[in-house]
């Protein structure tokens, strides 16, 4: 085999991945061969005359196999970023999106301002339904040192890699295992966990449930319909039915005025905010667009009676 540089390396991984028809053929390849040597993709250029072993060259032809058969790029380099963090990542969990930030930014903004408007010498608590790698509740806690913050999943698989991700970012998390509530309804403890029929102790809720209507699943991209967990993306015949669960339990769980953060599917807002609209215990719904001005996040907030 003939040793390549890794200009000429890149350039080939490009072409196989375009014939491949993966999206952003480019970055991906990119992606992976600063993986493979690593090293970012702008040292890549520094590097562009440097010869790669015959072994570097398999084990590159490898990595490309696997995202020119539809292998998300985050799995196969085991990490992504979520709010300036790496963020440890594998089937099994769903990779984290960057629109979720924008459901993290209102949820840090509103634990901030709530925090600096009260004069109670307590911290405050925040609970992440559906915590998948933990993204959410990891940001919560190292962004919000003061918060008490608790995080449930149902999948054993999800609450492994969350652990993961909040010991090597170093962030405070209790994880619980459990269908949403049920977590805390089953193996609550703690000052924050409370036993059913017992007062509401969370300032704040956040969730970024499953959202995709099951008959649409068939149709998203290969990447996602062949490699992330099913669970973590079926919401039931028309998407709704973690937010009718949610709306339906989530004020027993808040204090009075404490807050309810949720991403939601595009299109879904108007339904979700509605769904808040006629639970009780809510007030105040509203849809805020996310970083890319899309209105995917719905709040809304626990009358004070």
């Amino acid at each position: 085999m003939t040793r390549l540089s890794v200009e000429a390396l890149r350039r080939r991984g490009e072409r196989r991945l375009k014939d491949a028809g993966v999206p952003d053929a480019p970055i991906d390849a990119a992606w992976l061969l600063g993986y493979l040597l690593e090293c970012d993709r702008a040292s890549l250029f520094l590097r562009r005359e440097e010869a790669v072993s015959e072994a570097g060259q398999a084990r590159y032809e490898a990595l490309l196999a696997r995202r020119a058969a539809g292998e998300p790029l985050q799995y196969i380099i085991g990490t992504q970023d979520f709010f300036g963090r790496p963020f440890r990542v594998r089937p099994g969990a769903l990779i984290p999106r960057p629109e979720t930030e924008g459901l993290a930014l209102r949820a840090i903004g509103w634990l901030r301002d709530s925090a600096d408007a009260t004069e109670l010498s307590r911290s405050f608590a925040a609970l992440d339904l559906c915590t998948g790698s933990g993204a959410l509740a990891v940001t919560l806690a190292l962004e919000c040192p003061e918060s008490d913050v608790y995080a449930t999943d149902l999948s054993d698989e999800a609450l492994t890699l969350a652990r993961e991700n909040a010991a090597a970012l170093g962030a405070r998390v209790r994880f619980l295992k459990g269908d949403l509530f049920g977590a805390l309804k089953d193996k609550g403890d703690g000052p924050h966990c409370p036993a059913p029929g017992s007062p509401a102790a969370f300032d704040l809720i956040v969730c970024n449930p499953p959202y995709i209507p099951a008959a649409e699943i068939a149709g998203l991209q290969r990447e996602v319909r062949e490699y992330e967990p099913r669970a973590a993306l079926d919401g039931g015949a028309d998407g709704l039915a973690f937010y009718r669960r949610i709306a339906a339990e989530a004020a027993g769980y808040l204090r009075p005025g404490g807050a309810l953060f949720l991403e939601v599917g595009a299109g879904q807002g108007a339904a979700v905010r509605a769904l808040l609209e006629g639970a009780p215990g809510f007030t105040g719904a509203e849809v805020f667009p996310d970083l890319a001005g899309l209105p995917r996040v719905v709040f809304a907030c626990r009358g004070q009676t």
